[in-house]
């Protein structure tokens, strides 16, 4: 059988819950491996898992409720090993990286942000903070909305200081939410996302961190900020050397992340 591996944490890591289902329909019931210092929060592997709703969720509040008792490196959803044997060969033989890793990211969460354009009032921006373009626009509304080449060109310059906008913004977020995270790890670029970041924060600096992601909302009103969180630290946990063939690592995926990657 299979074994399916929801995240690694301390060897004294407190038991779970009784009853404590995970993936799986039938739910699998959850357990415990420990290898020396560590532990490995598993269940059996159901066949033919997909990223269905109810797995997703029962991989997040497995994380969630695992995460609540101490430290917790997670894994992403679909990480599967061939057995038990093979996960507590990996805890051994990566010890010192996994123990460095959960002294790293004790205490901490991840906030995963989403930053967008909200398309009227960037535009209404641009119009009002661009004189060559209000001029154009201005003259092209007098002359009944002027010729195509005239529209054209107002589109086109439109676009490009949207385009601008855009980086200038960005930059701007980065620069504003920085240095209230302890770190920082930029996703990957997707149509409709000037930002898509997550940052690394203690639990006890969390009221800190959504406090200037509010501050950045009334500042830049033409923008809409998502926040995701708080997240177990997906983002931070470094995968370590490669293990044996076929062994699920540290931050792996075989699917959707359960929340940051939305």
């Amino acid at each position: 059988m299979s074994t399916y591996v929801y995240g690694i944490a301390a060897g004294s890591h407190p038991a779970l819950p009784d009853g404590m289902e995970g993936v799986g329909d039938p739910a699998r019931p959850v357990r415990i491996l420990r290898e020396g210092e560590l532990a490995a929060i598993v269940s059996d592997a159901p066949d033919g898992l997909r990223p269905k709703r109810r797995d997703l969720v029962a991989h997040q509040n497995v994380l969630a409720e695992a995460g609540a008792a101490g430290c917790v490196l997670p894994m992403r959803f679909g990480s599967v090993a061939p057995d038990d044997a093979s996960v507590t060969g990996v805890l051994a033989e990566r010890a010192a990286h996994y123990s460095e890793r959960l002294r790293a990211l004790d205490g901490k969460v991840e906030y995963n942000i989403k930053a967008s354009h909200i398309e009227e009032a960037v535009l209404h921006h641009v119009m009002a903070s661009d004189p060559e373009i209000r001029a154009l626009a201005e003259a092209n509304r007098k002359a009944g909305g002027g010729t195509y080449d005239q529209k054209l060109r107002l589109g086109e310059m439109v676009a490009a200081a949207v385009k601008r906008k855009e980086t200038e913004d960005a930059d701007t977020v980065l620069r504003l939410l920085e240095p209230a995270g302890d770190a920082v790890s930029v996703g990957p670029e997707s149509t409709g996302w000037l930002v898509n970041v997550s940052y690394l924060v203690g639990r006890d600096t969390a009221e800190r961190f959504l406090g200037v992601i509010e501050q950045a909302r009334k500042d830049l009103p033409h923008l809409e900020l998502r926040v995701h969180g708080p997240l177990p630290p997906y983002s931070f946990v470094e995968p370590g050397p490669t293990g044996p063939a076929g062994t699920a690592t540290a931050g792996s995926t075989a699917g959707a992340g359960a929340g940051a990657g939305e």
